[in-house]
């Protein structure tokens, strides 16, 4: 059984290589199951060499996607509203169920579904009313 950190499913396509400790896995087939996927690699022959990858972390090459967005190339950036208005830098990226969130410099928090753009090192976003306000 693999859990899967990405929403990037193709990372398990058949031909997909995959690296553990013990060295590169070539994925045969993959499908869902519950939460986690189960993964046929072809250099996994038997019952016992799948055992001996038990709690390994699986790492694959980065992904090129122009439309991807990275935390840590979102850190630095300057928070703009759609008028231009500039908001502070991010200074991290927060987890959050229902979206990421930007943490401002100045402690504002604005979720990533309001980014409408990029333009060098501006995060343009698009934001209700007040939420720029302080409380």
């Amino acid at each position: 059984m693999v859990t899967l950190w990405t929403n990037r499913t193709e990372r398990l396509e058949a031909g997909s290589v995959l690296t553990a400790d013990s060295g590169p896995l070539t994925v045969v087939e993959a499908r869902a199951f519950q939460r986690r996927w189960i993964v046929q690699f072809a250099e996994v022959l038997d019952r016992d060499a799948a055992e001996c990858l038990r709690g390994q972390v699986l790492r694959a090459s980065p992904i090129f996607d122009p439309d991807e967005l990275w935390v840590h190339e979102l850190i630095g950036k300057m928070i703009c509203e759609t008028d231009g208005t500039e908001r502070g830098r991010v200074e991290a990226v927060q987890q959050n169920p229902a979206s990421d969130l930007l943490v401002s410099e100045h402690g504002a928090l604005v979720p990533l579904t309001f980014l409408v753009g990029q333009s060098g090192d501006r995060l343009i976003v698009d934001v209700p009313s007040g939420l720029f306000d302080e409380s």
